[in-house]
């Protein structure tokens, strides 16, 4: 069962909050990671249309050039990939200084804000995609970042909720290919956007009644409550309540040796210690950054490149392109499905008793480099696979993309909850986010590149392969930190069982 605390009232409120909030991610939080599909439709309806042009090839023959209507189309992914992430680290101080509520109410006006302007778009005001593609983005990260939280009242379970939730986050780029399919069967790109925009009410509903005001603590008090009813609830400011936990802790720790001395974060309860300075400041949080980053940066551009790279592939053929795009889409679908596998994976020895003078922090981190190992690997494979100019294969790369994207995200969101304090959460995961996205920023010189070989992909496919072998060395650093750390601990021992050996005589 999920480890919850309290009354059969409180288990059906944390229940309900926590199949609400998949429900959310999996509906609406990362449709822009759908834009494949979308594209199909868009270009259906027109837009960019006027910069196509006709060219005469060798054979003397009229055909139509849009390279450059394929380029505009990956810049606005471009741009609202970038804001995604790099506006999650002002949205992680707002989430953190002023809350759940405040955090999902900006949320509620940049989501419902980007589709009505797409809703009220056409091919004549195409430019209208820029700002609206980007609210949704970052209304969506915000909604998956006051999520994640909720693992904190499933104490057994909290990785796994975690991922699932970033998980579900992915999968919601099929609502695009759901659009897709509604626009082929006569359902106007407007009314899709119109519903999209109306279901915002069921947000706020959700952000008064099953959602903290401030945040929800770690590990969750007795007495705790959330969200609106008649009884009066508790509120919790988790830098108050976990600056009091770890002074308590202090006090009744025996300290008898000095903390393990390394250069990355300290594995202990001091706050002073664990200062957000200290962690944006550790080996941890740098290799991290490159693991995410590169990884990143990979999927960016083969998402941003999809639909010219299919249409090369299949020699222009529409139908064939609808096809493997309806796939891509499809796939993305199962990302709910693959991430609860990472969770569990970084979750499985909690079912354990911790080893003696073992803390749960440094236990987590050693489970969690397994997770870190795979996500790196999956990551390799995709980018292999996505090289190979071979069109039936990119089957298998979009089954390999969407589970590397699964335990990507969620590996990552999970990771800085284990690594780091739960007080810092929101400045980390912003700050981690916004940084990743200044490296993908470089997926428009690939697209450069990439047109400047005249739409071949595969030399700039080479060069993103060999970049992701750098998010090998994360995983390798946290196995050796923690190996460092068993080793002291097992020379503390020896020298504790020689100190009392010597005291006998």
């Amino acid at each position: 069962m999920l480890g919850y605390k309290g009354s059969s009232g409180k288990a059906v409120r944390y229940k309900l909050t926590l199949a609400t909030g998949l429900l959310e991610c999996l509906c609406f939080a990362g449709v822009v990671f759908g834009w494949a599909a979308l594209v199909f439709v868009l270009k259906t309806d027109g837009y960019f249309s006027d910069l196509c042009s006709n060219v005469t090839d060798a054979g003397g023959e009229f055909s139509s050039d849009c390279s450059l209507q394929d380029e505009h189309f990956s810049l606005v992914f471009t741009v609202a990939s970038f804001m995604n992430n790099f506006l999650t680290l002002p949205n992680g101080f707002l989430y953190d200084h002023f809350g759940t509520m405040a955090t999902r109410l900006l949320a509620i006006f940049l989501y419902t804000t980007g589709t009505l302007i797409v809703a009220l778009s056409n091919k004549a005001l195409s430019v209208l995609l820029f700002p609206a593609l980007s609210f949704i983005a970052v209304g969506g990260i915000l909604f998956l970042m006051t999520n994640m939280q909720v693992g904190n009242l499933f104490d057994s379970h909290r990785s796994t909720i975690i991922t699932v939730y970033n998980g579900a986050f992915d999968s919601s780029s099929v609502i695009f290919l759901i659009i897709k399919v509604l626009y082929e069967k006569g359902v106007s790109l407007r009314s899709s956007f119109l519903f999209l925009s109306a279901c915002n009410l069921i947000h706020l509903v959700r952000t008064l009644f099953l959602m903290p005001k401030s945040h929800i603590p770690y590990p969750i008090p007795q007495d705790y409550q959330y969200g609106m009813s008649c009884a009066k609830s508790n509120s919790y400011n988790v830098e108050e309540y976990e600056a009091k936990r770890e002074a308590n802790s202090d006090r009744s720790r025996v300290a008898e040796e000095e903390p393990l001395e390394t250069d990355s974060i300290k594995l202990t309860d001091n706050p002073e210690k664990d200062s957000f300075r200290s962690c944006v400041l550790s080996w941890f949080f740098l290799w991290h950054l490159v693991w995410l980053s590169v990884m990143q940066l990979r999927h960016y551009f083969f998402i941003g490149t999809l639909n010219p790279m299919l249409n090369r592939l299949a020699n222009q053929d529409p139908v064939t392109v609808s096809e493997y795009t309806n796939a891509f889409a499809f796939t993305q679908f199962c990302g709910v499905l693959c991430a609860p596998w990472n969770g569990l994976l970084m979750d499985r020895h909690k079912r354990k008793p911790l080893d003696p003078d073992v803390s749960e922090r440094e236990a987590d981190l050693r489970s969690s480099v397994l997770s870190l190992l795979l996500t790196s690997l999956q990551c390799l494979l995709f980018s292999i696979s996505a090289s190979i100019p071979f069109l039936p294969l990119q089957y298998v790369t979009f089954i390999l993309q969407v589970l590397n994207r699964s335990f990507l995200y969620g590996g990552n969101a999970a990771f800085i909850s284990i690594a780091f304090p739960a007080r810092h959460f929101g400045k980390l995961y912003g700050l981690v986010m916004s940084l990743s996205a200044v490296v993908s920023l470089l997926q428009y010189p690939c697209f450069a590149l990439n047109k400047a070989l005249e739409g071949d992909p595969l030399y700039v496919n080479i060069i993103l392969t060999i970049l992701t072998l750098l998010a090998f060395i994360h995983p390798v650093y946290v196995f050796l930190h923690c190996r460092e750390l068993a080793k002291h601990r097992e020379n503390s021992r020896t020298l504790e069982a020689s100190i009392q050996e010597t005291s006998m005589y």
